[in-house]
């Protein structure tokens, strides 16, 4: 399965979905708040009426009261407008009110949802895309479509309410004023879809050059050490300003293309206004009309042509909150591929664990191809081979970080799929060549994904620690269960991490035991007391090692060695050396 999120041009790829189908699309995101969208309808409905109800009291008084020079009608109808002022700002306010809120929950639960669904994805997904651009997409274009349902769309709503109100009552006042006001809306509409694709192209190429900047900004922060000891910060400049360049090209172009609506709209308005003048002035003098209805029908002309000239705003809002949309459910459809499989009555293989005709690739370079051994409770067995050689995709293929192209691995019997992730996760303890440790005290870093221990205080941890025997480790950290730490472990050594790595996954008394090169980055004393402590694991715990050090194999029960998409029993210690050297010489 490909898990690579577009990031092609979409001006060079044709928009398949139209504005109704994403609409539809983004409905379920509103079904939670419709009596909010009902109330905030209402209250744009009473707006938009009442803003369409006062040019026609205006042109009542003006014919009935003004030019009849009676003052007393003046002020009753100057006090009904107030009236009508003052009800229309409540309602304003309500509409405002309620679509905000609906746009704060919506954004809160879209978030959540998209997270959620990041963390069901396999690690090929994560594999495959930067963390910058998935960053962007939870956070900027989630944000864009949160305006969307808190100002846009109440906007939009009510501008489409008052513009038909306002047609309304000028087909209704005069049907021939009416269509030399409405005709050139004709123009509007037939220029708006020529050029929604375009603009809608435009936004959707601007926020993937946003998230493609996104991305190199934080590779580039999260490399810095590195950037700094090779002294290449021009290299880095330099990429910057080129990514930057693109993303400034994408955003003029989405610019220009967002603003093209309103000037086209304000002339179509002053032609409008222009056929109603010389007409009307026309139909007046004939008698066949009055001013106070002329006058009528110029506010009702700005009512609607005003909301026309907003919703060309509006409308480029609207398509950037369609792409910012297909950008998020781009991850919403993507579906995980590690199903769990329905466990078998009878087991499949006696040992603990088995591949069976395994084959794995990383797209269309094949890593594996028909593996088969078989791994026996209790015993430590030691992966070795040339870097690049499949080692540790061999390890993650035992914890189920990916699944085989083919064949099968099986575990307690079971295909190693049947199993939940919890029970997977407990099971299997698997300590990667690059631990990963998350801000606060060493206690939370111990404590993370062991539920039964998340209530244990820190001096029934430190009972459970020296239970297993990990005590003497934690002697090595001067605060011990209190050492902070930060997102980037900046105060501790990288040997440090691992031993933290090493007591998390004993924590769980695995049944698995997978060490990735777990002790490359430690002394030799303290990997004698990691020797140590690992002996004093249950009998029946299974440990397999993957390291390039011979000193950390020599003690397995069992080598295997890795190489060119083989697995293959070495024997003893020496024929594995003399397998590597003769590998080295082949190269």
């Amino acid at each position: 399965m490909n898990y690579t999120l577009s990031q092609s041009k979409p001006t060079d790829v044709p928009v398949t979905k139209s504005a109704g189908a994403s609409l539809q699309e983004l409905w379920p995101l509103l079904r939670e708040e419709r009596m909010s969208l009902f109330w905030a309808l209402c209250a744009v409905a009473s707006n938009a009426g009442l803003s369409v109800l006062a040019p026609f009291v205006v042109g009542y008084a003006i014919d009935n009261f003004v030019a009849n020079k009676d003052y007393r009608g003046v002020l009753i109808y100057s006090g009904v407008l107030l009236v009508i002022y003052l009800v229309s700002l409540v309602a304003a306010y309500q509409q405002v009110l309620l679509m905000g809120s609906v746009g704060q929950r919506v954004l809160y639960r879209l978030r959540e949802r998209i997270f959620n669904h990041l963390q069901n994805l396999p690690l090929a997904f994560f594999n495959a895309n930067k963390a910058g651009d998935l960053i962007s997409r939870i956070n900027n274009d989630t944000n864009k479509l949160s305006q969307f349902f808190s100002e846009t769309l109440v906007r939009l709503f009510g501008s489409l309410f008052i513009m038909a109100g306002a047609a309304i009552f000028m087909a209704a006042l005069d049907w021939r004023l009416g269509l030399v006001s409405l005709g050139p809306v004709l123009l509007i509409i037939l220029f708006t879809q020529l050029m929604t694709p375009w603009v809608r192209g435009s936004n959707a190429d601007s926020l993937k050059k946003q998230g493609r900047l996104s991305a190199h900004i934080q590779e580039s922060l999260s490399q810095f050490k590195v950037i700094v000891a090779f002294n290449r910060r021009d290299y880095f400049r330099q990429r910057f300003e080129n990514i930057n360049d693109l993303n400034y090209d994408s955003a003029v172009k989405a610019g220009v293309a967002n603003q093209l609506f309103s000037p086209v709209y304000d002339f179509v308005y002053q032609l409008a206004r222009l056929g109603l003048l010389v007409y009307g002035v026309y139909l007046v003098a004939q008698g066949q009309t009055t001013v106070g209805l002329l006058i009528a029908y110029f506010s009702y002309l700005s009512r609607f042509y005003e909301p026309l000239r907003q919703i060309a705003s509006l409308w480029a809002s609207f398509q950037l909150a369609l792409a910012s949309w297909e950008r998020v459910q781009e991850i919403l459809d993507i579906k995980a591929d590690l199903p769990q499989l329905a466990s078998n009555a009878e087991p499949l293989c006696s040992e603990l664990l088995c591949f069976e005709d395994v084959s794995f690739a990383y797209g269309s370079n094949p890593v594996l191809q028909q593996v088969n051994f078989r791994l026996e409770r209790g015993k430590t067995y030691a992966f070795v081979g040339p870097t690049g050689g499949g080692k540790s995709t061999t390890a993650a293929l035992m914890a189920r970080l990916y699944d085989p192209g083919s064949g099968r691995v099986l575990f307690q019997g079971q295909d190693l799929r049947s199993y939940s992730i919890e029970a997977r996760a407990q099971q299997i303890g698997f300590i990667l060549q690059e631990p990963f440790l998350f801000s606060g005290s060493l206690q939370d870093n111990l404590l993370y994904g062991h539920p039964e221990l998340q209530g244990f205080s820190a001096e029934q941890l430190i009972l459970e620690l020296k239970d297993l025997h990990l005590d003497a480790l934690l002697e090595r950290f001067e605060d011990g269960l209190e050492t902070q730490i930060s997102s980037e472990a900046e105060g501790i050594s990288l040997g440090q991490k691992q031993m933290i790595a090493f007591m998390r996954a004993v924590l769980r008394r695995p049944a698995l035991l997978i060490l990735d090169e777990a002790t490359a980055n430690i002394d030799t004393v303290t990997e004698q007391l990691l020797d140590k402590i690992l002996s004093f694991l249950p009998a029946e715990t299974t440990r397999v090692i993957i390291a390039h050090r011979l000193n950390t194999i020599e003690q397995a029960d069992e080598i295997f060695f890795v190489n060119a998409g083989t697995v293959i029993e070495a024997g003893s210690l020496e024929n594995a050396v003399s397998l590597l050297k003769d590998q080295q010489r082949q190269t």
